[in-house]
């Protein structure tokens, strides 16, 4: 598996966005929180993006940066969720907390939220 993030692997429907704000599930790890939504379709490339609010980090710069360490962190792991014919995951990443977080942490959240992602996904 190519470890990238290419277009088709980010979420930027806001079609999809709303519908899982309205039907998705939430698991959270600390500050780390994943909003997801599981469809059944033939697609085989799971979708992701990342949010981190203003109401945290008042700076773009600090939320760009946070940002980008999330990204990262799912592309380098992206391989714990699995990829199965009939099963297509929408997730959103959300940032909560007020603490500029360095990489390691976001990792381990990151890695602890994919294990629990990739348990239901094949449930």
């Amino acid at each position: 598996m190519k470890l990238t993030l290419g277009r088709n692997k980010k979420l930027k429907s806001k079609k999809a966005t709303d519908l899982i704000f309205s039907d998705g599930k939430s698991l959270r790890k600390g500050p780390l929180r994943v909003v997801y939504f599981i469809e059944p379709t033939t697609a085989t490339q799971h979708q992701v993006g990342v949010s981190v609010g203003k109401r945290f980090f008042k700076s773009a710069v600090d939320r760009n940066r946070v940002k980008r360490l999330m990204r990262e962190s799912y592309r380098l792991h992206q391989e714990l969720l699995p990829v199965t014919n009939g099963v297509h995951l929408k997730a959103m990443f959300i940032f909560q907390s007020g603490k500029m977080p360095d990489y390691e942490y976001v990792e381990q959240l990151t890695k602890k939220l994919l294990k629990e992602l990739s348990k239901k996904i094949a449930v």
